[in-house]
């Protein structure tokens, strides 16, 4: 089992940053792929950004490319989720996912862990 707490979420003007972070406990030394998904009010579920466990491997959604950075400290068990250039359209909440499968740069499919949420409301 892998329990996962997201955390750094909060309420941002347009063009703002913000810096998520996902603390991972539990079985950690299983060199799993790790990812970010969002849900916007009355839409399904996106995958975001993800990472394989060395971090040479990382995917991005289309609609986050070259504003969010998704990176992982393994000996701190944290993947992280640097957000940039903050648009109202990126407000969601945000979950963490482990142990999907990373399909290159193209699709994380996720896995069955998830953590509870972190609320990013960006403002115009």
């Amino acid at each position: 089992q892998v329990q996962l707490v997201e955390s750094g979420g909060g309420l941002v003007q347009t063009g703002g940053s913000l810096r998520l972070s996902c603390a991972a406990s539990g079985r950690t030394s299983t060199g799993y792929a790790m990812g970010w998904f969002r849900q916007a009010p009355g839409k399904e579920r996106e995958s975001v950004a993800a990472m394989n466990w060395s971090g040479s491997i990382t995917y991005y959604a289309d609609s986050v490319k070259g504003r969010f950075t998704i990176s992982r400290d393994n000996a701190k068990n944290t993947l992280y989720l640097q957000m940039n250039s903050l648009k109202p359209e990126d407000t969601a909440v945000y979950y963490c996912n482990a142990d999907g499968k990373l399909v290159g740069s193209y699709y994380y499919l996720y896995g069955v862990y998830w953590g509870q949420g972190t609320q990013v409301t960006v403002s115009s």
